[in-house]
């Protein structure tokens, strides 16, 4: 038997767990672009593949990819329509690749795990032309830009994603057990280029290590603006990315354990005490987007579990929020009430990352 068929039965095995073998790659990394088609079409009176039809979702997947070998954003992938309508529906710049709104490298990921499953080449073809896109667009910096700005750009997992697609490659991921040699060399470059450029973007503040912004300057590393309303800052939604992407390194140098340690002290110093946020629902006539019936208000309450806003002053670390005309406000109702419903200016989101960083801690302690 061939080497590379012997890999194949290795790799299907393996999606074997306690018996139970897995009939279809997972759904989750296409959520993002699905909710935003969901937000553009209110009215969707079109079937959908159920998620055991893997191969359709993977034929959809391979209608869509572009000649560059990426994907554009924001499509229903499991929609059953014809996809040269829909993109010929789609203004010029959206026909276009990006890795805004976590697309592209969960395309990769799906028909990687489909050629997997049913050995159809055309399937690992497609996943090949995904990862040269991600090669080729890669910055010499190590980074990826956005959507709305050359910049490097963690907004939206942008470069953390296709990192992350790297470093599951190199530490044996199932998934690409068919990658050959050539790949797997470009791609090691690729992901120790990006690797190093996220400890460089790490922002220093009087001598200490702190976090990540949304992007960053491609030069200077510094964080830098994109949209109006998205102005240089210290971000804890995008830092955490970031912070998941270093943890998940399995033999990391000291530069990585030390930006680690700093950004989660900077998350536990920035946590804000005393404030949740309710969602109030809307009357149908003040409904501003059908995906968000309802508007969203800060309670003071001495009883909230710790939160952390979107953006913090580079300087000194003072939350801060931001209307779309790129004014800066401290207050969630001074934002235009379609951005206080349509972008998340408070989270939890190192919630997560502080259990995670225990059990971490511990792991490369004992190395």
């Amino acid at each position: 038997m061939k080497i590379k068929s012997l890999l194949l039965l290795f790799a299907v095995c393996l999606t074997s767990v306690a018996g139970a073998q897995t009939t279809h790659p997972s759904l989750d990394g296409f959520k993002d672009g699905i909710h935003h088609w969901n937000l553009e079409h209110k009215e969707r009176n079109y079937q959908r593949y159920a998620p055991e039809q893997y191969r359709e979702i993977a034929d959809n997947l391979l209608a869509y990819q572009n000649a560059d070998g990426g994907w554009p954003k924001n499509i229903d992938w499991l929609g059953v329509m014809n996809a040269d309508s829909v993109k010929a529906a789609l203004r010029e710049r959206y026909r276009r690749s990006t890795l805004d709104n976590r697309n592209t490298f969960p395309q990769i990921k799906y028909l990687s795990d489909a050629y997997l499953l049913s050995d159809e080449p055309r399937y690992r073809q497609a996943a090949e032309r995904g990862l040269d896109y991600l090669l080729s667009t890669q910055k010499s910096n190590g980074g990826w830009r956005g959507w709305d700005v050359d910049a490097i750009t963690f907004n939206d997992e942008v470069t953390t994603g296709a990192l992350e697609l790297f470093l599951d490659i190199m530490q044996g991921d199932k998934s690409y057990v068919w990658l050959d040699a050539s790949y797997r060399s470009r791609i090691s470059e690729a992901l120790q280029r990006g690797l190093d450029m996220v400890l460089r973007c790490q922002v220093v503040q009087n001598g200490v290590k702190t976090a990540w912004g949304q992007q960053h300057d491609n030069v200077t590393f510094m964080p830098v603006k994109a949209r109006t309303f998205e102005l240089p800052s210290l971000t804890a939604r995008e830092s955490c990315d970031v912070i998941a992407l270093l943890m998940a390194v399995d033999r990391p140098s000291a530069e990585i354990i030390e930006a680690v340690d700093a950004a989660v002290a900077w998350l536990r110093h920035s946590q804000i005490h005393g404030l949740r946020v309710e969602e109030i629902p809307l009357p149908e006539e003040k409904i501003i987007n059908h995906e968000y019936p309802f508007d969203r208000v800060t309670v003071e309450d001495p009883q909230a579990k710790p939160i952390w806003a979107r953006f913090y002053e580079t300087h000194d670390n003072t939350p801060f929020m931001c209307t779309r005309a790129g004014q800066k406000v401290w207050r969630l109702a001074d934002v235009d009430p379609e951005r206080r419903t349509g972008y998340d200016w408070y989270g939890y989101w190192p919630e997560k990352i502080l259990k995670r960083y225990a059990k971490w801690k511990r792991k490369v302690s004992r190395k």
